[in-house]
């Protein structure tokens, strides 16, 4: 057991450090009136893109954590870790769908904005299903590979979290997260957890 646990407590480091992208807009609010297309267009983002997604996100968050508290067998960890990744991949690519459907923000490069944050949601997906099949193939027979191949994947999920959201802020900056920030299921996401 010895070699598995503090592995998989790397694991969840990384994953709380950035892979959940839980809008960090919750709980701001803004006195600004607002521009009503632009209101529209972040209700129809705050109500698709982010809540289902969050809560997905923070879910397979939390699963990862809870293996790490507990004194899991590898298999068990392997299992959660694989579900995990496999959800918060596709919430990454409902996010980036939903985006694409609510269309370009109407904001001064409205358009390159939403481009660019659906290419690193798409590409976020992608990572994070490429770390599922590396879990997938992960060998729970052998403790000290298994551990090894863990920290592996620990590692990459740390790169990846470093990595992540850049063109999200871009997209949720100015006016833009002023209308996300005033909807109400951009708020009720709850803040983005902290690194433990």
């Amino acid at each position: 057991m010895e070699g598995t646990n503090p592995v998989n407590k790397k694991l969840a480091a990384a994953l709380s450090g950035g892979a959940v992208l839980v809008l960090a807009l919750s709980g701001c609010s803004s006195d600004d009136d607002g521009d009503k297309k632009l209101d529209d267009w972040a209700k129809k983002v705050c109500d698709t893109a982010v809540q289902a997604q969050s809560k997905k996100i923070a879910d397979a968050n939390a699963a990862i954590k809870k293996q790490t508290a507990d004194n899991s067998s590898p298999e068990e960890v392997k299992k959660t870790d694989s579900q995990a990744f496999q959800d918060i991949s596709d919430a990454y690519n409902e996010r980036s769908a939903a985006l694409k459907k609510a269309g370009a923000p109407p904001v001064d490069d409205g358009e390159k904005k939403l481009t660019d944050a659906t290419k690193e949601l798409d590409g976020l997906s992608k990572s994070y299903a490429d770390l599922k099949t590396q879990t997938d193939k992960l060998d729970t027979k052998d403790q000290a590979a298994f551990a090894d191949d863990l920290a592996k994947v620990a590692e990459e999920l740390g790169k990846l979290s470093k990595s992540e959201n850049a063109a999200q802020k871009r997209l949720e900056a100015g006016d833009v997260g002023k209308a996300m920030r005033e909807q109400d299921s951009c708020k009720s996401t709850g803040g983005s957890p902290s690194a433990s």
